[in-house]
């Protein structure tokens, strides 16, 4: 059941309410009711009528009509009147004003109610009063009959409204009377058509104009929770699993909040202070029935709302901010003003409800709403949108600004790229179909990769056919070599399947570097050869069936000899399995350590020229003179040799793969590991011998680097050995006025739900160099200070 509290002005009583509201609300002066109980309302003249709940009732006894509870007499109690008398004073169909109700609460035609001529209506027609005198009792009949029109409450489960919606019934509503002063409706001609998602509309706002009591939502909170935990049938909790798909992160925390929803409804409210949208927690507001004439963009801050009722106000725009609030299922804007709706409502992806009648909206809206229903309105709007103005330019951060000199300075870009099989729109609704294509999208990649001009490129979640077809080749005429390999499950399907499984791409600028050796991880298949991990079940359920990869890549650069190795990951991502994600690491820096020793070792290379093809149109040009190719280096121990380990680690900075990383180990007892067993890593714990850091860690890490509505965090970057080299610059954050109208990327300038990383090292001038340049000798270098 949702705890909704009923927010009322600071006037009011404020026992219960958990913070102080004195300074939220422009309310307007209402005047006091009469102190007399229902003599007032005994003469009121034609026009609206609220019944005032705080008001007593005073309902005289009919001298004539005996009444008796007595169970003796059966046909004379005062629920089964006798036929030949009329009902007791007590009865249900005995109404406030001495009238006696007869079907579905309305009254005799033939004798009204006594009028007080002197007033403003005294001269008004016979017919208005009848009418009147319908509403009052049909309003009556309504708070005297509560629980037997229950059952019809299925119908209005939202909005937990008591009405008939019989045809002869007239709304409590008329257009001189509404708050907003806007037409019933503007659109409800018989011309328009009948179709179940008009009357859908037509339903909405009757269900909605029949919530006139003020914190409405508040009073019957807990019978429209009875009704919805009722209608919860076993295939409900089914259907929502079901649309969590592949890469769906949800937040990391379960926050516990007193309440979650607020009713504002019915107050008289010209204006929301900024206070009320730090409750980013709330999940349904209600400001129907108030006086709003405009809505601030920060009703966007509340992202976690899946309820928001607008109805009966004034408001004549919607702010495209509205479009970050992509959990909403129902949107009530209701008996409002609009003329148009934003296009970034076309963002609400999840949205069930959308109530617009008794707006003076274009016909092509109406239109739509009426034949095809909420559903092909939003997705017209997304389709159709123009979109925010491109972002600002990333800036690039200068961390050193100390010439080069003698070092070698490299760019290192880093992005998971999105692969086109998981790009669908039911993971990626709020997204406009264009932007999802992979035609598109490759193309802004490319784009970008380019604009960076980056020493290396690695690559995430690329699939071979984009690997063979399109990036290999593009990146071949910009001078870039690359290695590729797929996910393990790769090796099992047949060729055409093959082609479309994912895996870690690494790219090198060809004139800069030579490939020297290059190796794949496959955590699963290495975890299940440890001798240690062998009898362990968790391996077999957890890290075994899972065929995440890492790729190794041992380069030399032509011109100073200088060695590198440049790794490309990509963990699972799956939040509940944290300690899968741990093992991978520990698997990971495991294997670098035998590699890199290996690699200490690895023969000098002999022949660095660049071979170039010869162009018979350049004869005339006069070749660039270049220093000639230095020998390669050598390194007396492993960690000596420049390490860089990028790609999409699926951790936040507090979680125990970044402690791995940062610290060089890892207690057994550490809470992601959560008591599973992974052989010598949990009895022992984990360690390895390298100085990492995150080289974005110098800038406090970005605020994220994977951006969707589930999920907005930082789970990708670059690390870096710091014993041999230094970040000299990086690439910032995403332009954030962007950012305000934008719920979630791939977008049209974003083409995938990561952005990308890039940092420049400078590689630390190494003391025994010099040394060996005075003896003119290249074998003799002492390593022994570092």
């Amino acid at each position: 059941m949702d705890d909704i509290t009923a927010a009322a002005p600071a006037s009011q009583s404020s026992s219960g309410w958990p913070f102080d509201t004195s300074d939220w609300f422009n309310v307007e002066e209402k005047k006091k009711p009469s102190p007399m109980a229902d003599g007032a309302f005994r003469f009121q003249g034609a026009g609206q009528y609220f019944y005032q709940p705080q008001s007593q009732r005073q309902l005289q006894t009919r001298h004539g009509s005996p009444i008796t509870t007595s169970q003796r007499i059966p046909f004379h109690t005062q629920d089964t009147p006798s036929p030949n008398r009329s009902p007791g004073a007590n009865s249900p169909a005995f109404n406030m004003f001495n009238q006696h109700g007869i079907l579905n609460g309305q009254s005799h035609q033939r004798f009204q109610m006594h009028m007080n001529m002197t007033k403003q209506f005294g001269q008004q027609q016979q017919s208005q009063q009848n009418l009147q005198t319908h509403h009052q009792n049909q309003a009556h009949s309504h708070q005297q009959q509560q629980p037997h029109h229950t059952q019809h409450q299925q119908h209005h489960d939202a909005f937990a409204s008591h009405s008939h919606n019989l045809s002869s019934s007239t709304p409590h509503f008329t257009p001189s009377h509404m708050q907003s002063q806007t037409p019933l409706s503007t659109h409800s001609q018989l011309s328009k058509p009948t179709s179940e998602h008009w009357q859908e509309q037509l339903r909405l706002a009757q269900a909605s104009r029949d919530a006139a009591q003020p914190h409405h939502y508040a009073r019957n909170a807990h019978v429209a929770s009875r009704q919805a935990i009722a209608q919860l049938g076993p295939g409900a909790r089914k259907t929502e699993e079901n649309k969590e798909e592949r890469g769906r992160r949800m937040p990391y925390h379960d926050e516990k909040h007193p309440f979650t929803a607020l009713d504002f409804g019915g107050q008289g409210l010209r204006a929301l202070a900024n206070g009320l949208f730090k409750y980013y927690f709330l999940e349904k507001l209600y400001v129907n029935q108030n006086k709003l004439n405009w809505l601030v963009p920060d009703i966007g801050l509340l992202r976690r709302l899946t309820f928001l009722d607008l109805s009966q106000n004034a408001l004549e725009v919607i702010p495209p901010e509205i479009g970050m609030l992509t959990n909403l299922r129902t949107l009530l804007l209701i008996d409002n003003k609009l003329v148009d709706l934003p296009s970034e409502l076309g963002y609400l992806y999840q949205l069930e409800v959308l109530g617009l009648e008794g707006n003076p909206l274009n016909e092509n809206i109406m239109d739509i709403i009426a034949e095809s229903g909420t559903g092909e309105l939003i997705r017209t709007l997304r389709e159709h949108a123009q979109g925010p103005e491109p972002p600002n330019e990333r800036d690039w951060i200068v961390l050193d600004e100390a010439p080069a000199g003698e070092q070698e300075r490299f760019m290192v870009y880093s992005h998971n790229i999105l692969c086109d099989k998981y790009t669908t729109e039911a993971q990626y609704g709020y997204a406009p179909s264009h932007a999802l294509l992979w035609e598109n999208r490759r193309e802004v990649l490319l784009g970008e990769i380019r604009q960076r001009r980056a020493d290396i490129i690695c690559l995430q979640e690329i699939d071979a056919e984009s690997f063979n077809e399109y990036f290999r080749p593009e990146l071949a005429r910009d001078d870039y070599r690359g290695m590729f390999w797929q996910k393990s499950r790769a090796h099992t399907m047949s060729e055409k399947n093959a082609k479309l499984v994912d895996g870690c791409a690494t790219f090198y600028n060809n004139t800069k570097y030579i490939l020297l050796d290059k190796q794949v991880v496959e955590f699963g298949r290495t975890a299940i050869n440890r001798p240690d991990m062998k009898g362990e079940h968790d391996i077999f359920n957890r890290v075994m069936t899972r065929d995440d990869i890492a790729t190794v890549a041992f380069l030399e650069s032509r011109q100073t000899g200088a060695r590198q190795m440049v790794v490309n990951l990509h963990l699972f991502w799956d939040p509940q399995f944290k300690d899968v994600k741990v093992v991978q690491v520990a698997i990971l820096l495991e294997q670098l350590n035998r590699l890199s020793r290996d690699y200490a070792k690895w023969p000098a290379l002999k022949d660095k020229e660049l071979f170039r093809y010869a162009n018979g149109d350049e004869v005339d040009e006069e070749p660039v003179e270049k220093a000639p190719p230095a020998p390669s280096q050598e390194y007396a121990s492993n960690t000596d040799i420049p390490l860089i380990i990028c790609g999409d680690f699926n951790s936040t900075s507090e979680s125990g793969v970044y402690d791995l990383l940062a610290h060089g180990s890892l207690s057994s007892s550490h809470d992601d590991l959560a008591g599973r067993k992974y052989g010598n890593f949990t009895k022992e714990g984990m360690t390895h011998p390298f100085n990492l850091k995150s080289s974005y860690s110098h800038i406090g890490e970005l605020e994220f680097t994977n951006y969707t509505p589930t999920f907005v965090g930082c789970i990708d970057y670059i690390w870096y050995s710091t014993n041999a080299l230094n970040v000299t610059g990086l690439l910032g954050e995403i332009d954030k006025q962007y950012l305000s109208r934008v719920p979630g990327f791939p977008h049209i300038y974003h083409p995938s739900d990561h952005i990308s990383l890039v940092a420049e090292f400078a590689v630390k001038v190494r003391k025994e160099s010099k040394r060996a340049e005075a003896d003119f000798g290249h074998g003799s270098h002492d390593h022994r200070h570092r």
